[in-house]
């Protein structure tokens, strides 16, 4: 997909927020040595804080055990789990990410796609999250009215080539406070792009077919590369 081609080449330095942003839970990992300081209070009632907290809290750990992340990159898993999976709303996003599959799939595959598709994903882009730096990430102000229940907070991602890449952060508000849903970047939807994707091997092969193919940990064709 066009879309998808225009994704590559932001990845590398999304390894932070984009995998919670689709739908990405993290699996529970051995925990790195030696242990990393407490993370920045996280303020999940303000969506721009939110966004703000959670890169900072992942951004000190990951200066504080920068080396053991890079030596066991299997150590992220527990990095994007204790920072990550609060925050984010798995099921939603992924049940957008099925569309229409959704309803006429079983519980078992709905979490069965859940997980499978959270591990490729995860496998995919959980190096890039190793290279994160201060300097990568901006998140500009912003202002959600507090009567509201969706919201954008617009960060810009700096890419090692000096360019820069408008990112935004799709939010809702849930009893347990903001979790996002999805990212735009350059305007293209994650959520969309991969419920294309995804919809074109359902209709050619069935939804079982492709529960089955993630879970054996074959990555999809229509899935970006980190780079």
């Amino acid at each position: 997909m066009k879309a998808n081609l225009r994704l590559r080449t932001t990845l590398g330095a999304l390894g932070l927020l984009m995998l919670p942003a689709l739908g990405v839970m993290a699996a529970p990992a051995a925990t790195p040595e030696p242990a990393a300081p407490a993370g920045t209070a996280i303020n999940a009632q303000d969506p721009t804080q939110l966004i703000q907290d959670v890169a900072s809290s992942i951004l000190k750990e990951l200066e504080s055990n920068r080396a053991a992340y890079v030596n066991n990159p299997n150590n992220v898993r527990a990095l994007a789990d204790k920072y990550l999976l609060p925050y984010f709303d798995t099921r939603y996003a992924a049940q957008l990410v099925l569309g229409k599959y959704w309803r006429s799939a079983t519980e078992d595959q709905r979490t069965r796609f859940i997980k499978a598709f959270q591990d490729s994903m995860l496998q995919n882009y959980g190096n890039a999250l190793v290279n994160f730096t201060a300097n990568k990430l901006k998140v500009l102000p912003g202002h959600v009215d507090p009567g509201a229940d969706q919201a954008s907070v617009s960060t810009t991602i700096n890419r090692d080539n000096g360019t820069t890449v408008p990112v935004i952060y799709v939010l809702h508000k849930t009893a347990e406070g903001w979790k996002a849903w999805d990212v735009k970047i350059e305007g293209i939807s994650y959520v969309k792009s991969f419920r294309d994707d995804f919809a074109a091997q359902i209709d050619q092969k069935g939804l079982e077919a492709v529960i089955t193919r993630l879970e054996s940990g074959e990555r999809p064709a229509g899935l970006p590369v980190a780079k």
